[in-house]
């Protein structure tokens, strides 16, 4: 097996279907892709890691402990797949609000190379957002936006249809 890298997934639209303030664990549904590219990536020695913005709690919808229940929840799911997470990061702040670790600043990724003892010069984030591919960018790491698209190059960041494909983007550059 290769050398451990580490991998920062974003939750919400990257892993689960993003449900827009999802405050049920009922309501979780695995994207497309989603478990294939995490199993692909720890086969390859991904260390994985949630960082997800968790808005909803700063806003007042839910609280801390709906969003932990969430987490635990897609733990769960991931499971009988034999995916599991180093550490998961979620920052609770509303976009007001000001913080270390709202992506794309670079709090939970600090967080999560301190949890692993992974370099972030050498780290991946998966997210469908631009402040997922800018967390990448705020941190040294390399980021692939997921996106309804086809496979295309934009600039310095990959676009990926599913995690699937993104896995497999990240494999190929690590092998060349």
């Amino acid at each position: 097996m290769s050398e451990p890298f580490l991998v920062m997934l974003d939750r919400d639209g990257t892993i689960n279907v993003d449900k827009h303030y999802l405050a049920d664990p009922a309501g979780l549904e695995l994207l497309p892709g989603a478990v294939d590219g995490l199993v692909k990536l720890r086969d390859a020695g991904a260390v994985l890691c949630i960082v997800t913005n968790q808005s909803g709690i700063g806003r007042g919808y839910f609280d801390r402990a709906t969003a932990d229940s969430i987490n635990d929840a897609l733990v769960e799911m991931l499971k009988p797949h034999g995916i599991t997470f180093a550490h998961i990061a979620l920052c609770p702040h509303a976009p007001d609000e000001v913080c270390e670790c709202r992506k794309p600043a670079p709090g939970m990724a600090l967080e999560c190379a301190q949890a692993t003892g992974l370099a972030l010069a050498d780290s991946w984030v998966i997210g469908d957002k631009a402040s997922d591919v800018g967390l990448a960018n705020n941190t040294g790491g390399r980021g692939i936006l997921i996106s309804g698209e086809t496979d295309i190059q934009a600039g310095q960041v990959f676009t990926a249809p599913s995690l699937s494909e993104a896995a497999d983007y990240i494999l190929q550059a690590r092998a060349s």
